[in-house]
């Protein structure tokens, strides 16, 4: 095998590589050899088929394989023999006018970009503030209140109840009245506007605003149409903003009970004691704000090794990220999802802004990846089949078919592996990190972080 360097430019390679004939020639023949000592057809015995026959009919699917064998060990030849660790996987591209004749040697070029040269930054110069909340009796309080009102008791009024009260029979703030409604546009009937026996808390918010406050006083067995609105944000477009009217026929009043905030109340969810059902509440808080402050953290990590990320990017890496970027916008753009702030700027200033982030988020990799590397981090089986067992829990019922999935499509399970990576790398650098905790409100810890330029 020759091989000559024909460009090195950064982190640019290309190589030129001849493959004597008579190599490749003897290699074909070889695999000829072998292929006739077990072939069979009609008219032959087996192991006596003459070699021009097995060549006439095999020779060319043979050397094409031959050929692909060849070049594809080469060119990982001259990948290991200059040490070079490529960023994507090389191009390799034939120059052999007519490869499988055996004739003329055959020739083919290499091209790739190979990974950067990456120095360790000094982490234990890196300062970070960790933002840490505490969940408050008050959260706690709101919380159990919350599930006490869910698991409420209705039951309903009686004639005597109806009739006691000042107002009437008809419905007052506290009640929940029972009703069918129909809802339309224009007096037209719409998706989602139909409901039967549905529960309506009197003096609540309701599903719309102003919704509940008109059925007040009905009483059961009375219908009326009433007007709303819906707010600007509601979560369907085709209603959003829009008057609608709805036809509503009350069926029944009923109150409810809400349990008493005891030891009773804390066994009905499986709680031995009100305390116990306090202190679980405490944890699930606690564990989601923990979460938060991590992911705070790791924001900070990340920003402060983006700036001390300073070696040159592979473009081919740059370029396969950015390419995923735009796609994603442009698919936001047609489903009318693009950003705010993305949507008075011309495509000329997104591509400019979008690569930076792709070079940012590629450097970033490299980085976390060379850590890795370097401190020989690696994930484990056990981590692998704990995320896998986690994903699986995801779709219960088909665990044995996402199983299957993975076993056929490797490159899910790689999709597992590589957040677990990260967060290895991120809790080894910042264990090697100066860290400075302080105390905020759940309300500011949940606030979102200010974006740097080019942030990923």
């Amino acid at each position: 095998m020759q091989v000559t360097e024909t460009l090195s430019d950064g982190l640019k390679r290309s190589y030129a590589v001849v493959l004597a004939a008579a190599d490749i020639e003897n290699r074909r023949t070889t695999r000829l050899t072998d292929l006739s000592k077990t072939l069979r057809l009609p008219g032959f015995r087996p192991g006596k088929v003459p070699m021009t026959v097995i060549r006439q009919r095999y020779g060319s699917a043979v050397a094409a394989e031959v050929l692909e064998e060849s070049v594809t060990e080469a060119t990982r030849k001259v990948l290991t023999d200059g040490g070079l660790r490529p960023a994507l996987q090389p191009k390799v591209d034939l120059v052999t006018a007519e490869p499988t004749t055996g004739v003329k040697d055959i020739e083919f070029t290499v091209e790739l970009e190979i990974l950067p040269d990456i120095a360790m930054p000094d982490f234990s110069a890196i300062s970070l503030t960790r933002l840490k909340a505490e969940t408050a009796a008050e959260t706690i309080d709101k919380v159990v209140s919350e599930i006490a009102a869910r698991n409420r008791e209705l039951t309903d009024l009686t004639e005597e109840e109806l009739a006691a009260r000042p107002e009437g029979a008809g419905a007052v703030d506290g009640d929940v009245l029972t009703v069918d409604f129909l809802g339309k546009l224009d007096g037209v009937e719409f998706p989602g506007g139909q409901a039967t026996d549905a529960d309506v808390d009197i003096g609540g918010s309701g599903f719309i605003p102003g919704f509940a406050e008109q059925l007040v006083g009905m009483k059961p067995a009375e219908s009326k149409t009433i007007s709303v609105t819906f707010p600007e944000d509601y979560g369907s477009p085709d209603l959003a903003g829009k008057n609608a009217t709805f036809d509503v026929v009350a069926k029944k009043i009923r109150k409810a009970s809400v349990p008493a905030l005891d030891d009773a109340f804390a066994q009905k969810l499986a709680f031995e004691t009100l305390e116990e059902l306090r202190e679980a509440i405490s944890k699930r808080s606690q564990s989601e704000y923990d979460a938060m402050s991590r992911m705070r953290l790791k924001r900070q990590l990340l920003d402060s090794l983006a700036d001390l990320a300073s070696f040159p990017t592979p473009q081919s890496m740059v370029d396969m990220e950015f390419d995923q970027i735009w796609q994603r916008l442009e698919s936001d753009r047609k489903e009318g999802r693009l950003d705010e702030d993305d949507k008075s700027k011309d495509d000329d200033t997104l591509r400019a802004e979008y690569r930076a982030i792709a070079e940012r988020r590629v450097r970033l990799g490299l980085l976390l990846a060379e850590i890795g590397r370097v401190n020989s981090l690696v994930v484990t089986e056990d981590e692998m089949n704990r995320a896998m067992r986690a994903e699986l829990s995801r779709y219960p019922g088909q665990e044995a078919a996402m199983m299957e999935i993975f076993r056929k499509y490797p490159a899910m399970a790689d999709n597992l592996r590589g957040p677990i990576f990260e967060d290895k790398v991120v809790d080894y650098v910042l264990s090697l990190t100066q860290i400075t905790d302080e105390v905020v409100s759940p309300e500011d810890l949940a606030k979102d972080p200010p974006v740097p330029t080019a942030a990923a």
